[in-house]
């Protein structure tokens, strides 16, 4: 194979898997396309009539995860047109983040869609990218018809103040115990147990500025302030309730309090929205191993247990991606909670399937939670994240890393 010359690094090589816990410092190009590529076949397609018109839609948070899911089965199910926001690292000395690669296929996608749908490299909480994504839709897509509001951030800079909060993974009140996942460097899995101190008032607070609904309802200003949201124009932010297992950590913990706030602020939206008839909600969505997911205690163990006691029955990101956009849409009816939140994680809470996975939780040791959990479905939906142990890819051939983003938009920096 021939190999290409970029100031003197080449960026045709053979790319390995290498990290420490639940995090790899390489991507793979093509088993992230193939990745994607994947996920959009498994959209199943509505009949032409349907798709007459293209919906205009943002997604912030589109590159991983369920926002990525969200952006493929809009392209895909009902060939929006409008633009995707995610924050990701340039190929350089090593390669560039699975998102990077992700958005590079992605754009395909919505070509072959034949979808105007255009992607930028940005911090979501700057102003600046408000301002620049109001005027792409203002000069090529008109106002919106959908915004999905899917952002996971370690950090967040305050627009007005100026200070940087960040979000930590804690609980509240008192210390919790929970159990760890993990693996060796030779691949096996380990069990252990790990105490997690409670957040202080102060970490409480920055984890819900980074992570509740500021940033979301200032995306619905700025874009109402300049005439950019349609007559019923409806917006969702995804989140998560899960287990009781995992709840002392996460929706009981810091995580929770963010997303309480992140629930008031959808009432607080449609209240602001009335005028145009529009609406906004919570999506909760159910278990998935995601880069996000994976960095929360207890999640990695949990999810292994439930796909164990699911099988096929655990719904992937695309199936809850179809979901979605079918309620929004009116193709569905919305399947709301008393709250008022969209659920998509009905499967996942049964009360048999949660005692079953409670059982298999507190029975588990290390030396058979091989047979209580699916670990080699979990450790190779996790390096997929990054794409590897994708069937189809020669991981013995060297690769191409240097993808340009789509369009040709230099990257805006460092990740946050």
């Amino acid at each position: 194979m021939t190999c290409t010359v970029k100031v003197e690094n080449m960026t045709q090589r053979v790319i390995t898997p290498s990290g420490r816990g639940f995090l790899l410092l390489d991507s793979h190009p093509a088993g992230c396309d193939r990745s994607v590529r994947d996920l959009a076949a498994a959209i199943p397609r509505l009949p032409a009539p349907q798709r007459d018109r293209r919906p205009v839609a943002l997604v912030i948070g589109s590159s991983s995860g369920y926002g990525l899911a969200a952006t493929i089965a809009g392209l895909v199910r009902y060939g929006i047109n409008g633009l995707g926001i995610c924050f990701e690292k340039a190929p350089g000395r090593r390669t560039g983040t699975a998102g990077w690669y992700r958005t590079a296929t992605t754009a395909g996608i919505a070509a072959d869609c034949g979808s105007g749908f255009s992607f930028r490299n940005a911090d979501a909480f700057a102003d600046a990218t408000k301002d620049e994504a109001a005027a792409i839709l203002a000069g090529q897509y008109g106002p919106l018809d959908y915004l999905i509001y899917s952002v996971a951030a370690p950090r967040r800079t305050d627009p007005d103040t100026g200070i940087t909060h960040a979000s930590v993974l804690k609980p509240l009140g008192e210390g919790a115990t929970t159990r760890m996942l993990s693996f060796t460097a030779d691949g096996e899995p380990a069990l252990t147990e790990t105490v997690i101190e409670p957040a202080t008032e102060e970490e409480q607070a920055a984890t819900v500025a980074v992570m509740g609904g500021a940033d979301w309802q200032r995306w619905i200003t700025a874009l109402g302030a300049k005439g950019l949201l349609a007559d019923g124009f409806r917006t969702v932010a995804l989140t998560y309730i899960g287990s009781e297992l995992t709840g002392p950590v996460y929706r009981s913990g810091t995580i929770g309090a963010a997303k309480k706030d992140l629930e008031a602020t959808a009432s607080r939206i449609t209240k602001d929205l009335a005028g145009i008839g529009g609406r906004a909600w919570t999506c909760v969505d159910g278990a998935a191993v995601t880069q996000a997911s994976t960095h929360i205690p207890g999640i990695a163990l949990y999810t292994s247990l439930l796909r164990a006691v699911l099988g096929q029955a655990l719904q992937s990101p695309a199936e809850q991606a179809v979901q979605l956009w079918d309620q929004l849409t009116g193709n569905a009816p919305l399947d709301l909670d008393e709250a008022g939140r969209i659920r998509l994680d009905r499967w996942e809470l049964d009360p048999a399937v949660q005692a079953e996975v409670a059982r298999r939780w507190h029975a588990a040791t290390p030396q058979n939670i091989g047979e209580l959990a699916d670990i080699t479905w979990f450790r190779s939906q996790f390096r997929a994240l990054y794409g590897f142990d994708i069937p189809g890819i020669d991981y013995q051939a060297e690769t191409e890393t240097d993808i340009p983003w789509p369009g040709g938009e230099e990257d805006h920096g460092e990740r946050p």
